[in-house]
């Protein structure tokens, strides 16, 4: 599925007579270095304070931008500035087919990038899940000290960086089928009858295609994000991911990293409290300056 290095980002260009007429609300479909069209929401927030953040929120595996709990998350961040919400490709009205965790670098690239553009100095990204391992790699790719032997440096590099990566309920390895909920997943990803399944029940068009290569794992990317601060959320009732995965980040990341284990809390989105979600947000806002 991977055709190299998760590559380079094109500035992103807003399809004409796309563009929503709401005062402080923006919605285009953005183009990535790929080629994809992804649907991108823009809403100012609290954007009118001088230190507040524009939070690119990156949502889990058969979410999108309008998905309930994917608008609950983006209220709450609205609090403490701009949001930018978007659905990965084969998601919602985006363009193109789910590849699961490794094109989806360059739609958030392509959401970060736009950003941007709205004259945001400092960038918070946050992933749920899926969209969870996206922001570790993003990160590693595009603003981290380190980066994967051989792999080329990405065009627009500066402007799709993140000034600080908040991710939650994320896997630390690829492939894991240690749950029941994760076997599940798996059928649906490799069987043709789970991707039918996906695309009319779920709403959600994966691609056919194996991975080839194997993207940078989520555990192999943290080391990489340095000097940004990273913010690892894991709830100790997830029933996707086990508590390993989250303490793997953690001693992989080393000193730059928090880790918070949720008491009581479930996986993703959907098991965050408006407590927790508060939390992150203030974290953020103190960390990304």
């Amino acid at each position: 599925m991977s055709t190299g290095s998760a590559g380079h980002v094109a500035r992103s260009a807003i399809v004409p007579g796309s563009e929503t007429a709401a005062p402080g609300r923006v919605r285009a479909f953005l183009r990535t270095a790929d080629g994809v069209a992804i649907d991108a929401l823009y809403e100012r927030g609290a954007a009118e304070r001088a230190t507040a953040p524009v939070f690119v929120i990156a949502h889990g595996f058969t979410g999108d931008l309008d998905r309930p709990h994917v608008r609950r998350v983006a209220r709450a961040f609205a609090r403490y500035g701009a949001v930018v919400t978007f659905s990965f490709r084969g998601h919602g009205a985006s363009g193109g087919r789910s590849t699961v965790g490794d094109r989806e670098v360059l739609d958030l690239a392509a959401a970060v990038t736009w950003a941007r553009g709205f004259g945001h100095a400092r960038v918070v990204t946050a992933g749920f899940s899926m969209g969870g391992s996206v922001v570790l790699r993003h990160a590693a790719l595009y603003g981290g000290a380190g980066r994967p032997a051989g792999a080329t440096e990405p065009r627009g590099r500066a402007e799709a960086r993140t000034d600080a990566v908040v991710s939650v309920s994320a896997p630390a390895r690829w492939y894991y089928r240690g749950t029941a909920p994760m076997r599940r997943l798996h059928w649906l990803v490799m069987r043709p009858e789970g991707r039918l399944v996906s695309r009319y029940g779920l709403r959600t068009r994966i691609h056919h295609r194996e991975w080839d290569p194997v993207p940078l794992s989520p555990v192999e990317a943290v080391p990489r994000i340095a000097p940004a601060p990273l913010l690892i959320v894991h709830g100790d009732r997830d029933g996707y991911f086990p508590l390993d995965h989250p303490r793997m980040l953690a001693a992989a990341a080393g000193d730059h990293a928090e880790l918070w284990i949720e008491a009581g809390m479930g996986h993703a989105e959907n098991a965050a409290a408006e407590e927790l979600l508060d939390r992150i947000a203030r974290w953020a806002v103190a960390q990304a300056g």
